[in-house]
């Protein structure tokens, strides 16, 4: 496994341009220039809890809605993972984390398989934050799932304020991510499986 674990994923569709860059072993700074400024805060949260260093650049058709932006600012996301994580090699793999944000808590667990599965039960009351559609908070971890080869089970335990319920799952999602990517020092040499390969 290299010293620093490091990528930089492009990605260019007729709706959207993303470029991500991301370090897993960094200090949690982050650069979000998505053109929706909810999913800005939400990266922010991502790289300050997960102390990765990340940079984020889209252009998206905003003028039609944020969805195709979210997406694959999400699809991205889980390239630049996948990517920088290499093998797998020497990770704990599984992370863990519970949130509270005022009266939200959330639950997150999360297993770097290889095996993509989304585990959804956030119950966001409102339609809206801000001017964000808060069905997108499903499509984003869905395809940083799909992509970074991921078992994501995300749970509400409590929470009445949509901004709290969104903030405090992207907060346990980071310190989970954290968990899951720390590297092991008693198998630095091994894959994590009894497999062998993830």
């Amino acid at each position: 496994m290299t010293a620093r674990r490091y990528a930089v994923v492009e990605r260019t569709t007729k709706e959207t341009t993303v470029c991500i860059t991301i370090d897993l072993d960094g200090r949690g700074q982050c650069k979000a220039a998505t053109g929706v400024p909810f999913l800005d805060h939400m990266l922010q949260q991502i790289a300050t809890h997960g102390l990765f260093d990340l940079e984020v650049k889209a252009k998206g058709d905003l003028e039609i809605d944020d969805h195709h932006t979210n997406e694959d600012v999400g699809i991205t996301l889980g390239q630049a993972l996948h990517q920088a994580l290499g093998d797998r090699r020497g990770l704990v793999r599984f992370g863990h984390f519970c949130a509270p944000l005022d009266e939200a808590l959330i639950q997150v667990v999360l297993d770097l398989s290889g095996r993509p599965h989304l585990s959804y039960g956030l119950e966001i009351p409102t339609q809206r934050v801000g001017t964000y559609d808060t069905q997108l908070v499903r499509e984003f971890f869905a395809a940083v799932v799909n992509q970074a080869g991921m078992t994501l089970h995300l749970r509400q335990l409590a929470g009445v304020n949509s901004h709290h319920i969104i903030e405090a799952g992207f907060k346990a999602f980071a310190r989970a991510l954290d968990m899951a990517v720390t590297l092991d020092q008693r198998r630095l040499d091994q894959i994590p499986s009894s497999k062998g390969a993830l």
